[in-house]
């Protein structure tokens, strides 16, 4: 049984460039150890973990998913199955987690600090990523989740700050001040990168059960949706104000490359990503605030799409124009 693994929290709200940054810590990491990522997303269908999937257990990497939604609901259960099984694995020298953007930090953090665990992790710093350009938006600003994912960190990482036309530190500064938080420490991420040292901080957050968020589920383990031999599934989640539609197609179906490229270029919904067997090879596709980025992946089991927005006609809209446009043929909807 391992023990003592040094374990971190890599939170954010949506699009803010988690994976990016895990991406970055994976490939610099040291190469005689042994690293897990447990990664939660909203959708159902499970794609960071596709945008994850160079980095293999040859490396010493592995990479569990727990789609569909906060990993802690249902008392941490699907949490703590996905990540049990994911430490009796790899029996790693250190854990990395990635929460939904829609996730509960601090119900994580009390799931990762309950007595089971105690001699299992060393949960260490919390690293909470924030594009401030959203601090202009009032209703992402109050946003009670991506509140909380500011008031856990041990440290702030402010990404894409290369695509600032401002200087941002006043509103950052005023909205820290605001959430009491003024004197955790910030620092920059130049397109991911961040200073390894920053996992090493110890926490400075003792999560007592009454202060966490309660919620419940009806999901009671992970979602282990398997592509179908034929066709697409589609998935639909909801919560926390948003609203995600997934698919999930049969490997053997090959699409049109510049199709994909006008399809997702049009779509304008809070986020689209996407990881696609195309007739040029496999694409990831990266749309967040309607920035549109793609880019080269080695591997990928099938293809994955998916859409979260905040409004469910504009995703039912948007979703049905994706199915049209690139000939999905649905063999399963949820």
């Amino acid at each position: 049984m391992v023990k003592h693994v040094p374990t971190n929290i890599i939170t954010g709200a949506l699009g803010v460039g988690k994976t990016t940054v895990i991406r970055s810590l994976l490939k610099n990491k040291p190469k005689n150890e042994r690293w897990a990522v447990l990664v939660n997303e909203f959708g159902e269908v499970g794609i960071d973990g596709a945008f994850l999937s160079g980095e293999t257990s040859e490396d010493g990497i592995f990479i569990k998913e727990v789609p569909g939604g906060c990993m802690c609901c249902t008392s941490g259960l699907p949490m703590q199955i996905a990540m049990n099984l994911l430490l009796s694995k790899a029996k790693p020298q250190r854990l990395l987690i990635e929460p939904t953007g829609l996730g509960h930090p601090k119900e994580v953090l009390q799931t990762l600090t309950q007595e089971h665990y105690k001699d299992v992790l060393n949960v260490q710093g919390t690293l909470t990523l924030i594009d401030v350009r959203k601090l202009e938006n009032e209703k992402w600003k109050n946003h009670l989740t991506f509140r909380e994912q500011m008031q856990i960190a041990d440290t702030v990482v402010v990404t894409k700050s290369d695509l600032y036309t401002s200087d941002y530190k006043p509103a950052l500064r005023a909205y820290m001040d605001e959430l009491d938080i003024a004197s955790t420490p910030v620092v920059e991420s130049n397109r991911g990168s961040i200073d390894d040292n920053l996992l090493a901080q110890p926490s400075k957050f003792d999560i007592n059960e009454n202060e966490a968020h309660h919620h419940t589920s009806t999901k009671s383990s992970p979602s282990e949706l398997v592509a179908p031999e034929n066709g697409t599934i589609r998935v639909n989640n909801s919560g926390e104000g948003y609203y995600s539609r997934g698919w999930l197609c049969a490997a053997n179906q090959i699409f049109d490359y510049k199709i994909c490229q006008q399809v997702f270029q049009a779509v304008n919904v809070e986020r689209l990503k996407a990881v696609v067997i195309t007739d040029k090879g496999l694409v990831e596709f990266n749309v967040v605030d309607g920035t549109y980025e793609e880019s080269q992946l080695s591997s990928a089991e099938d293809s994955r799409i998916e859409i979260i927005s905040r409004n469910k006609l504009t995703a039912d809209t948007f979703a049905q124009k994706i199915e049209n446009d690139l000939g999905l043929r649905l063999v399963v909807s949820e």
